[in-house]
């Protein structure tokens, strides 16, 4: 089945549409600093004791909140629904060299993947949640086959990478931002169905086994959505760390509207919630959709 077929509600997100922050479920905030600030290199720009607000560097958005529940279970890295992984866009491809030497002394887990369109890095925070960290490939050397955006996933010249690595400086780049969210899903129909018939993304790469990837405005995908957790795969329990929710930015007020519109014409739930219209995919990823100018 072309999932591009099914279910497409007319509306379109606006091109400017991208996401914002990541709120995070995790035992022990001070424990994950190991790993955000001290090999990440993101730096704390709110401190309320058990919730940290992270940025790139002490000013500017916050990327990543984590808020803290002693006792909760890592996340699971098999049969689970939901959060595959976050994935933090850095500006330049020196700037990835500079974060694969640091994760590669860290002791954390490293994974790379060559995407034609990106490069990426792969890691697991304390808690077992997946990160991926990024450059992107120059739009004009994308290529497309019948319209569909051409990806892979080959190995990464890593050796090439750390050539061209910028000075470590501890902290991450200015211009750092959230690139995309990875999700778990248990049908891609379904899934298709959400971002694109009812919040208004595109489909982008639909042919690569197993999974679906859209966006707003021709980027490669602001979500991707797979089936690869199987059969009896299911969501992740409150006692487990993971996602809370996740931000997706618009330009305007009204096209937080728009987009909360489209979603309940396609039979979505979307309700108002301190200022963002908040809505849950079909296995419970919530995202939080927020006007940039608010």
């Amino acid at each position: 089945m072309d999932v591009r077929t099914e279910g497409s509600g007319g509306y379109r997100l606006p091109e400017a549409t991208r996401p914002g922050r990541v709120r995070l479920r995790v035992a022990d905030p001070e424990r994950s600093l190991g790993f955000y600030r001290d090999v990440l290199g993101m730096r704390v720009a709110r401190d309320e004791g058990s919730v940290l607000g992270l940025a790139a560097s002490g000013e500017g958005a916050e990327l990543v909140e984590l808020r803290g529940t002693p006792g909760l279970a890592p996340a699971r890295q098999r049969g689970r629904l939901g959060l595959y992984h976050f994935a933090v866009l850095v500006p330049t491809r020196a700037e990835l060299g500079r974060v694969l030497g640091r994760l590669a002394g860290s002791g954390f887990p490293l994974g790379a993947s060559d995407h034609a369109v990106s490069e990426a890095l792969y890691t697991v925070d304390p808690d077992g949640n997946s990160v991926e960290i990024y450059a992107d490939r120059p739009r004009s050397t994308w290529r497309y086959d019948g319209g569909e955006l051409h990806m892979t996933t080959v190995p990464l010249d890593t050796h090439a990478l750390l050539r061209e690595a910028a000075p470590d400086t501890g902290a991450l780049a200015e211009g750092t931002r959230i690139g995309h969210m990875h999700f778990y899903m248990d049908d891609l129909a379904r899934a298709d169905a959400f971002y694109r018939g009812g919040l208004g993304m595109d489909a982008m790469v639909w042919s690569y086994p197993g999974a679906l990837f859209l966006a707003a405005g021709g980027y490669h995908h602001h979500v991707g959505t797979n089936t690869w957790a199987g059969p009896g795969a299911t969501r992740t329990r409150d006692d487990e760390a993971g996602l809370l929710d996740w931000e997706l930015l618009v330009p305007s007020a009204a096209d937080a509207d728009a987009a909360a519109a489209s979603l309940r014409a396609a039979g979505f739930e979307a309700s108002r919630e301190h200022g963002a219209w908040v809505a849950a995919d079909p296995v419970g990823n919530v995202v939080r959709i927020v006007a940039q100018a608010d």
